[in-house]
């Protein structure tokens, strides 16, 4: 059975959903440590290791898909990467030696919502299209 679901760009949105869920509990919880002495604040890095493991600074190679193994590979397919939660430990904005920003976290909260409601727009998307390729028209 062909694996509807597992092809690279499939598979780079669902590591962006995981990216940005987990992005929302680390932005969560830097704004819940808000005023705790020597917190330092954390991010998810994500973006920035997908896009090297994609081609090395933009420059994206042509995969091929292999749908047998005795097929010859064609280009980079390489896995997606993982999230990464990293913390800033180099600076402080506060007396008491914390570094987070509440007006910078809650902007990259809700840039964050935004960002996920898009990757959920796309996955919902490619479903429908694999469904009009399975079903053979547009209706439901």
């Amino acid at each position: 059975m062909m694996d509807l679901l597992g092809d690279a760009s499939f598979q780079r949105l669902e590591a962006a959903l995981q990216a940005s869920s987990l992005r929302q509990q680390v932005l969560a919880n830097n704004v819940a440590n808000v005023d705790t002495p020597y917190f330092k604040r954390s991010d998810v890095a994500f973006e920035e290791l997908l896009s090297q493991a994609m081609g090395q600074g933009g420059t994206q190679d042509l995969a091929g898909r292999r749908t047998d193994p005795r097929h010859i590979p064609i280009g980079n397919e390489g896995p997606v990467p993982a999230p990464q939660v990293v913390t800033d430990s180099s600076t402080a904005i506060n007396n008491n030696r914390n570094n987070v920003d509440i007006d910078k976290e809650m902007a990259l909260m809700a840039e964050n919502q935004l960002r996920y409601n898009l990757f959920v727009q796309q996955v919902n998307e490619h479903i429908r299209l694999l469904k009009i390729g399975i079903n053979g028209r547009s209706g439901a």
